[in-house]
C-alpha cells in the first residue's frame, strides 16, 4: 500500500469509500496494522490506560506520546500516522499548542496531530504553522468531567446544533478530518453531510465517512470496561492468557523445552566428564 495522504482520504470521502482507522502504540502493533492495510493510525492518548495503566488519559505527557509515536512510525510506513496532543499540552496558549505540535511532528515523526474540542483559533494557528490537524468532537475524554462523564453527547436539538456549528468552525479553521465520538447516529450522518472533510466515527453510527476503534478494545486486550460502541473482533486477551498458562504447565511437567528447542555441542558423556573434572578440582 502506498503512503496514505490527506488528499487520498478526501477523495475516499468524495467517492463514498469508507475510511478505516485504528490506534496503535508500539512497533509490533503498527506492523500488524500495516499488514492489514488500514488507512490511518492514531497514536491516541488512550495509551495512558491501555498501555501505561492510568485510570484516565490526563496523566499522559508529551514525552510519553513521542516515545510511542516513534516506533509506530517505524512499523507502519504506509498509513497516515496521527499523534494525539495530550491534556495540558495545548490549552494554555496558542504558542504552547504550536510548540507541542512541532514536537510530535519533529521528534515523533508522525504525519499530523489531533486535538480535542472546538478550538478553531488554535487549529488555524497550528495549520498556519504547517502542521496538519485532525479535530475531535462529541465525547472528548480529556474533558469528560465537564461533559458530565463518559456519556452520549449531542442529544437534543440545541446540543446537536452546537456540535454541527463546532464542526463547521473546525472545517473553516483548516482541519483535514474530524473524529466524532459517542453521539446519536443521525447526528453523525448529518455532520458527515454538512462538512466537506472526512468525519471518522467512534460510537457515532453507521453513516460517518469512516470508523476508528482502539486496538486493545477491538481485540479483547483491555478488560476494565468495554464501551457499547466497541465490537470485539477477537478475544486475543483470553488466548494470550491461555498460552501463558500452557507455558507454565509445560515448564512444570517438563515437556518444555523439548529436544527440538535445545542446542547440541557436547555428548552426555563429554559433559559428564567436564563436570567430573570441575568437581575434582573443587575438592
Amino acid at each position: 500500500m502506498a503512503k496514505v495522504t490527506i488528499q487520498q482520504l478526501q477523495k475516499m470521502k468524495e467517492d463514498g469509500e469508507k475510511i478505516s482507522m485504528v490506534t496503535a502504540y508500539d512497533f509490533s502493533q503498527a506492523v500488524l496494522v500495516e499488514k492489514a492495510e488500514i488507512e490511518v493510525i492514531l497514536v491516541g492518548d488512550s495509551l495512558a490506560m491501555t498501555t501505561l495503566g492510568h485510570e484516565g488519559t490526563t496523566a499522559l505527557t508529551t514525552d510519553e506520546m513521542i516515545a510511542h509515536i516513534r516506533p509506530v512510525v517505524k512499523g507502519a510506513p504506509s498509513p497516515m500516522v496521527i499523534g494525539d496532543l495530550v491534556f495540558g499540552s495545548y490549552n494554555e496558549s496558542i504558542a504552547q499548542a504550536i510548540h507541542s505540535s512541532n514536537r510530535l511532528i519533529k521528534e515523533g515523526g508522525c504525519d499530523a496531530v489531533k486535538l480535542e474540542g472546538a478550538l478553531p483559533d488554535t487549529v488555524r494557528a497550528i495549520v498556519d504553522a504547517g502542521i496538519a490537524v485532525q479535530g475531535h468532537l462529541g465525547l472528548t475524554p480529556q474533558t469528560a468531567v465537564l461533559l458530565g462523564g463518559f456519556k452520549v453527547q449531542g442529544k437534543g436539538h440545541d446540543a446537536a446544533l452546537k456540535l454541527l456549528d463546532d464542526a463547521r468552525r473546525l472545517e473553516e479553521a483548516g482541519v483535514f478530518s474530524i473524529v466524532l465520538e459517542c453521539v446519536p447516529e443521525e447526528l453523525g450522518r448529518v455532520m458527515s453531510q454538512i462538512v466537506s472533510v472526512p468525519v471518522i466515527g467512534i460510537g457515532a453510527g453507521r453513516f460517518c465517512d469512516g470508523q476508528v476503534l482502539v486496538f486493545h478494545d477491538m481485540l479483547g486486550l483491555f478488560d476494565r470496561f468495554t464501551p457499547r460502541f466497541v465490537k470485539q473482533y477477537r478475544q486475543i486477551g483470553q488466548e494470550i492468557v491461555g498460552a501463558f498458562q500452557e507455558f507454565k504447565e509445560e515448564i512444570r511437567n517438563g515437556s518444555f523445552p523439548s529436544e527440538e528447542h535445545a542446542f547440541s555441542g557436547f555428548s552426555r558423556e563429554e559433559a559428564d566428564g567436564i563436570l567430573a573434572g570441575i568437581k575434582s578440582r573443587m575438592n
